[in-house]
């Protein structure tokens, strides 16, 4: 009775709570403490107290400030690797479990980008809250160098991208094919049916913003034909840019898909591409990632897009 008396105060000295690991994880990850607020649902103060609690249960200092980021002192950067272990060993044991259990629960994280989000998606999550209603799906928008990041520290649980997506823990599933296509407002005339780099140089080009994946594939198909596009209007959101088009103040390449559906593409005028130009999205998941059977059945649910 005595040694197990000893052997429950030493653990309840030394117990970790894993909303502070996780809470430690996310500072790190997105530099401040603020920015993991924002991600994480919680005040600046309470992520504060939290990482002060993890500090004075290990009593050791596991952040500090270099310029405006926070960085991992040698103390955190050792905990961060041992994260990695306990948040592997938790999905495991969760994952067993779920064996016992026949209802799909759980929460699932997806990043994706804006048009996949918007034009994608929404059927593929009616389903899924249809079949299974404890199942909650949780999608963020970004990059795809921002999403793949998140996949990697284990912030997401899966990524649904425009490939090829770099990563030596990543495991790496192609879906779809996506054409892209040139769209003009409807009261522009004279266009001819399949649009080259040549035949776009005199008109104004509103497109997605600099550093999405998207926009580094039209830059590319121009630049194969010598052209060094000059934009009018760079914009974050797929729908601002048909906005923008539909109202006369430019032409966009955009993938078909967001224009697929006709009040998708109301005030515009559709045209195809010369030589074509072709995105894939892919499904991508940690290699070590624990496949419980809400993650089986969210991707299940993707894959049905191929």
């Amino acid at each position: 009775m005595i040694a197990y008396s000893l052997h429950k105060k030493f653990f309840e000295m030394h117990r970790l709570n894993l909303n502070h690991l996780h809470t430690y994880s996310c500072v790190i990850a997105c530099g401040s403490f603020s920015a993991a607020g924002a991600e994480l649902g919680l005040t600046q103060p309470a992520v504060s107290l939290q990482i002060r609690q993890l500090e004075q249960r290990l009593n050791a200092r596991l952040i500090e400030r270099v310029g405006k980021r926070v960085k991992p002192t040698s103390a955190g950067s050792v905990l961060l690797e041992h994260i990695v272990h306990i948040d592997a060993a938790v999905e495991n044991a969760l994952l067993d479990l779920s064996i016992h259990s026949q209802a799909v629960t759980g929460n699932i994280a997806i990043g994706t980008g804006a048009t996949a989000c918007i034009h994608l998606l929404p059927p593929i999550l009616q389903r899924l809250r249809q079949q299974f209603p404890a199942l909650e799906v949780r999608v963020s928008i970004g990059n795809t160098e921002g999403v793949l990041k998140a996949v990697e520290e284990n912030r997401l649980d899966l990524a649904l991208v425009t490939l090829p997506a770099a990563g030596r823990s990543l495991s790496v599933t192609p879906l779809l094919s996506d054409d892209f296509v040139a769209i003009f407002s409807t009261g522009e005339t004279g266009l001819a049916e399949q649009i080259t780099p040549d035949t776009l140089i005199n008109y104004p080009l509103v497109i997605f913003e600099a550093g999405s994946r998207t926009r580094t594939l039209i830059n590319q198909w121009f630049a194969e034909s010598g052209i060094r596009i000059k934009p009018v209007m760079e914009l974050g959101s797929i729908e601002a840019i048909k906005e923008m088009v539909a109202a006369g103040l430019g032409y966009s390449i955009v993938p078909s898909v967001s224009v697929a559906a006709a009040h998708h593409r109301r005030g515009l005028q559709i045209r195809s591409l010369t030589p074509a130009l072709t995105r894939t999205l892919g499904i991508v998941l940690r290699q070590d990632k624990p496949v419980s059977k809400a993650l089986r059945q969210v991707v299940d649910a993707l894959e049905t897009l191929a």
